[in-house]
């Protein structure tokens, strides 16, 4: 019986109540579920790539500001993933 294993760590998935009859909106709806959407001035946007190294190496993509930010948000609403659009 391997799946009574950890039925005790299991989420029981509720029954729909109703019937769904639209079926793109519906996809989409879970596709966009817990879609967070953050807009930002246009003084953030101007910092939000990072400056040109003058040593040798690999160039950041973002600036600390632009880490920080995703950083926070992932804290504050419990995200397990949160990336930066560019």
């Amino acid at each position: 019986m391997p799946h009574k294993f950890n039925s005790a760590h299991r989420h029981e998935i509720a029954r729909q109540k109703h019937r769904v009859t639209n079926w793109a909106t519906y996809n989409e709806s879970l596709r966009r579920r817990g879609d967070l959407t953050v807009w930002v001035s246009e003084d953030v946007q101007c910092l939000w790539s990072a400056s040109r190294r003058k040593s040798r190496g690999g160039q950041p993509t973002y600036s600390d500001l632009a880490i920080t930010l995703c950083l926070t948000l992932r804290v504050v609403y419990g995200c397990p993933c949160v990336k930066p659009r560019a």
